[in-house]
């Protein structure tokens, strides 16, 4: 199975390398910017043609807003806007050229509906103090040394890994793996070089293929199983905000840029700048690193893993829990297991937001109206059950991706928008067979969805 995977590693890197870099990174800034204005201008200008009643036959001829109509344009005029372009390489150019194709194609894309999501802004110029530096390399010599401490990339030359390469250099040495493109970045005052490879991937299979794992991500706990067990949430923003704190108090004590005078930052503002940004960086690291090793062990051991579609976005809006749903980072879990589980041969179900899974008693299946976010125990009127809340949704999650066999990475809708009440009887299912609910929605084997057929049976 071939698939795209991403390598970083950290760079240590020299002063005249640093020097470099940021040369080429300052290249792609202004291929940018130049051909934003660029697009700018030919905009502007037929829009005020039109307002003059100029025909659309006479107007300014547009401009290609491809990659290839952009580097056209810039190969034309590089000798007068860069005179010095040949002294880095063309990659340079070409990464600025191409972040701007890709935005005005998210706009263009996004006004006409062909994108979904929220709207994307028109792209805006690259500032060279707020934006981070980055190029990224697709041709030339791109490789990982012998020694597997060093890569050799087009113009920079031979870099210096801070850590050894021999996950990679495995692969290319047995031909299992094909660099396609490198980018050097920095990234919490550190620089990094990413590989994206094609890597030709073995077929595996999970330690318990047939086994069903629900996974109903919270705060309290980061994920609590339907095995019972409990994943804590590590909360590392939290655990470095004192620290943070101390460092933001820091910073805004030293005398920093300003916008509408020119003035420049200080070297200390920019030291505790550097300082702030290392220690958002560690708790990135951290949550980042976390998250990889949870989902990892349920992608190997579990054959189907089932979790809900969260309204993250919906989530942010509540500024009581925005901070410590972010720092959970519940939409990574979801996207990392929606690849890993395809690395491992087994299979992601996802609930549909409106399944109810925490409402619904996982002994018999009734389905409650209401339940406050403050109820952190499910009590059953029904049967009686007392269980905990999380733990009860997780248990539900599980028997739905036998509703969901054969379905797709993607579960069925679970409920209405909003829940049905006990009043509402649903069909009786037959013996053997799967039950379907008054909205279509076939339901796990065994399951109800109210009191009153409870009490029928």
């Amino acid at each position: 199975m071939k698939t795209i995977q991403g390598y970083r590693f950290a760079l240590d890197l020299t002063s005249r390398q640093e020097r470099d870099v940021l040369a080429h990174a300052g290249a792609a800034r202004l291929a940018h910017n130049w051909a934003l204005a660029k697009v700018k201008a030919v905009m502007d200008q037929r829009v005020a043609e039109r307002s003059y009643g100029v025909p659309d036959e006479l107007l300014t001829p547009s401009l290609s807003w491809s990659l290839a109509g952009l580097r056209k344009a810039w190969n034309a005029a590089k000798p007068e806007v860069a005179p010095w372009w040949g002294e880095v390489s063309k990659e340079a150019f070409n990464t600025g050229l191409d972040a701007l194709a890709r935005g005005l194609k998210s706009w263009t894309d996004s006004r006409s509906g062909k994108r979904a999501g929220r709207l994307s802004g028109f792209p805006r110029f690259k500032s060279r103090r707020r934006t981070t530096p980055s190029v990224r390399f697709t041709t030339g010599a791109i490789r990982v040394e012998p020694d597997r401490m060093h890569v050799v990339l087009p113009r920079l030359g031979r870099l210096q890994l801070h850590e050894s390469a021999r996950k990679l250099a495995r692969r290319i040495e047995a031909g299992t793996a094909r660099i396609m493109s490198a980018t050097v970045r920095r990234d919490g005052g550190r620089w990094h070089v990413s590989f994206t490879v094609e890597v030709e991937r073995a077929e595996r299979s999970p330690a318990r293929p047939g086994s069903v794992v629900g996974v109903d991500v919270g705060i309290r706990h980061l994920a609590v199983l339907s095995t019972g067990e409990l994943v804590d949430n590590p909360r590392h923003l939290v655990a470095a905000r004192q620290r943070m704190h101390a460092l933001g108090r820091t910073l805004s004590r030293e005398q920093g840029p300003d916008r509408r005078t020119g003035r420049r930052p200080s070297k200390r503002w920019e030291r505790a700048a550097s300082r702030l940004g290392r220690a958002h960086a560690r708790v990135a690291h951290l949550r980042r690193d976390g998250l990889h090793k949870l989902t990892t062990r349920l992608a190997t051991t579990y054959g189907t893993v089932v979790v809900e579609d969260l309204n993250v976005t919906g989530m942010l809006r509540n500024r009581r829990l925005a901070r410590h749903v972010a720092d959970a980072g519940f939409a990574e879990i979801r996207r990392q297991l929606a690849y890993k589980t395809g690395w491992n041969g087994g299979r992601l179900v996802v609930a549909d937001r409106w399944y109810p899974s925490s409402k619904t008693c996982s002994g018999c299946g009734t389905v409650k109206t209401k339940l406050a976010l403050s109820e952190r125990e499910y009590r059953c009127e029904a049967c009686g059950l007392v269980i905990d809340r999380d733990r009860n949704a997780a248990v539900n999650l599980a028997a739905l991706a036998a509703a969901t066999a054969g379905s797709g990475p993607v579960a069925a809708r679970g409920a209405d928008q909003k829940t049905r009440t006990r009043g509402q009887v649903a069909v009786k299912r037959e013996p053997g067979t799967a039950q379907a609910d008054q909205t279509g929605t076939v339901l796990p084997q065994g399951r109800t969805t109210n009191r009153a057929l409870t009490k029928a049976h």
